[in-house]
């Protein structure tokens, strides 16, 4: 039998352990800027951090917000505080936003639509400081490049960190995560991981690789609980990764691995346009906006056959009908979007609850899970 010892001495014992500790929000702090605690100054991890980013939301339409940072949390956010009336600058180091996933020319098609919208973007260049008033209040943002925005509320979306902490020096360690084998175990076989910090084997991508997005978080924990109730029926967990979201009228997936060179496709002017990622002769990624259920199907089962491509060109002249037109294999991922729980963010007037509450409630076991586990020291 194995035991966890808690920090009040508490011994509790168990047989299996599934860890599902997540991960924490980036803090400006840790980048040597202070005012993370100032009331008009946001993130976004987990139930609280959403009631506060509504309130504050509320207290300043008509006003100026500065969003720190161009990733997922940065990119709803802003399309949420620019549908609730409120003017919008987004500040990030990158060239262009979603650098992780998108190229520059995908992120070029999002980014003239935000401006259209009034968004602004500064690009290359960070926050150095807050100016506040004399009630703490954050007055104004300072950025590196000596410019200086006067703001209502800020919002920070600077990425996410695992909490791991607990289980240095007893689990193995790997790409900032806890390393897991197929079937998610853990370097102690009686440890399971899952979530944002299990570092995983993706055969797709022929390496490992952890995954910040609930649908990993979902599928993981899916897996685990298989495994330990069904151990024998129970394979290895077989994942294609996705990434989706929604933000103003648009909608994107993207599927498999953006490695090698990229392929665009379709109407870059219009509504419904594309990329294939093409690497070592293969298609290993697909990236659709604008698309019915069946193309979204289709581009997942491309990224999951991993067809040969020898001539980039003609690909890009087939553009979705070379996904279209290849085998069905398999069945799409389509992203759970519960009723009253979406994560989207839709063209009508909504609170920011509306616009993430999927991703608040994907993040509020994590959150809890976090809060638990500040209350131990390391066994």
């Amino acid at each position: 039998m194995k035991t966890l010892l808690t920090a009040s001495g508490e011994t509790i014992r168990y047989e299996t352990l599934i860890i599902a500790t997540g991960a924490k929000a980036l803090k400006l702090e840790e980048f040597g800027v202070k005012g993370s605690e100032a009331e008009n100054v946001c993130y976004l991890r987990d139930l609280a951090d959403a009631d506060r980013l509504v309130n504050v939301m509320q207290s300043c339409t008509g006003g100026n917000a500065v969003v720190i940072g161009g990733g997922y949390i940065a990119m709803e956010c802003a399309a949420s505080l620019v549908i609730n009336k409120i003017n919008v600058t987004m500040v990030f180091p990158e060239a262009h936003c979603m650098p992780r996933l998108f190229t520059p020319k995908i992120a070029s098609y999002y980014e003239d639509y935000y401006q259209s919208k009034g968004v602004k973007f500064i690009r290359g260049t960070i926050l150095s400081s807050f100016e506040f008033d004399s009630n703490g209040k954050v007055t104004a943002v300072n950025l590196r490049d000596g410019s200086q925005i006067p703001v209502d509320m800020v919002v920070v979306g600077i990425g996410i960190r695992p909490n791991t902490s607990l289980f240095e020096g007893q689990l193995t360690m790997e790409k900032g995560g806890i390393k897991v084998n197929g079937k998610l175990q853990t370097s102690n076989d009686s440890v399971y991981a899952v979530g944002d910090v299990a570092v995983f084997p993706v055969d797709l991508c022929g390496r490992i690789r952890r995954l910040e997005h609930v649908d990993s978080a979902r599928k993981t924990a899916k897996h685990v609980a298989a495994v330990i109730m069904e151990p024998d029926k129970t394979g290895e967990f077989e994942y294609l990764p996705l990434l989706y979201s929604k933000a103003f009228s648009f909608s994107w997936r993207f599927y498999g691995d953006n490695a090698g060179e990229v392929v665009h496709f379709g109407d870059y002017l219009g509504t419904k346009f594309g990329a294939y990622w093409i690497n070592n002769g293969h298609l290993v990624g697909s990236f659709l906006e604008g698309g019915t259920e069946d193309e979204f199907e289709a581009i997942a089962n491309a990224a999951q056959l991993k067809p040969a491509v020898d001539d980039l060109a003609e690909v890009g002249r087939q553009g979705l009908n070379f996904a279209m037109t290849g085998n069905k294999k398999i069945k799409p991922q389509t992203p759970l979007i519960e009723a009253g729980t979406s994560s989207l963010v839709v063209e009508t007037l909504i609170y920011p609850w509306h616009a993430t509450a999927g991703v608040v409630v994907a993040a509020s076991v994590a959150a809890f899970a976090y809060w638990y586990g500040r209350r131990r020291r390391r066994w």
